[in-house]
């Protein structure tokens, strides 16, 4: 029996190869991409937020000096906070929608590409499937036709190329739904982090809080001559 090739088998595919090939490398593009832009320090920078909020509860800076912070930065947090900061001083809930509405913008920026990745992981069996369909017409065809008559070694060589399309696609949505699932979460941790950060800053800035750090200072009192 002839030995099949690595080559072989790939090209056993049919013409199906090409969209699952295609998706394939559009997959690869895309997780690599969201890899480096998920990173936390694109993201969510340790130092960038402990250095606003820590000036900010201190008073080491006002409004247009943590505004000035913030676009000295790149990263999505900035974003946020700069929304924020723009209602310094006006009610929680102001001010928490503002952060909210920026958090979303930045939410969907997280998840840019990602659905990409599960439409791939999707389609490829889809892809792999009709064309192991597609094989297996061909092969049911020639057990048909007298070539095939007396000869089941065709029958099982058709199959077994029917079924590599299967496998093609398989192999290339299986790493597409672990890399979705990967993404996914991370994207979920960085919106945690986002909302937590966000949420600490509107304890700062509203006009609740600023009050209730005015009046939870000591006043001082004169002493008696």
């Amino acid at each position: 029996m002839a030995q099949t090739t690595l080559l072989d088998a790939v090209l056993s595919v049919g013409p199906l190869l090409v969209p699952i090939s295609i998706a394939s490398v559009v997959m690869v593009l895309c997780v690599i991409e969201r890899l480096m832009a998920l990173r936390h320090s694109r993201v969510v920078p340790k130092r960038f937020v402990h250095c606003v909020l820590t000036q900010v509860e201190e008073g080491a800076v006002d409004k247009s000096g943590a505004l000035d912070l913030c676009e000295e930065n790149s990263s999505l947090i900035a974003n946020v906070f700069e929304a924020g900061l723009r209602r310094w001083g006006r009610p929680a809930v102001e001010v928490e929608q503002a952060i909210l509405d920026e958090g979303e913008r930045a939410a969907a920026d997280l998840r840019k590409y990602v659905r990409v990745i599960s439409g791939v992981s999707q389609l490829c069996p889809l892809f792999g499937l009709l064309g192991t369909v597609w094989g297996m017409r061909t092969s049911f065809n020639a057990i048909a036709g007298e070539s095939a008559m007396g000869k089941p070694e065709l029958l099982a060589g058709g199959i077994s190329e029917a079924l590599m399309s299967t496998a093609a696609g398989l192999a290339v949505a299986i790493p597409a739904m672990i890399a979705y699932l990967h993404l996914t979460g991370r994207i979920d941790t960085l919106v945690g982090q986002i909302d937590r950060h966000g949420q600490e800053l509107v304890n700062l800035i509203s006009a609740e809080a600023i009050e209730e750090r005015g009046t939870a200072r000591p006043r001082k009192t004169k002493r008696a001559a």
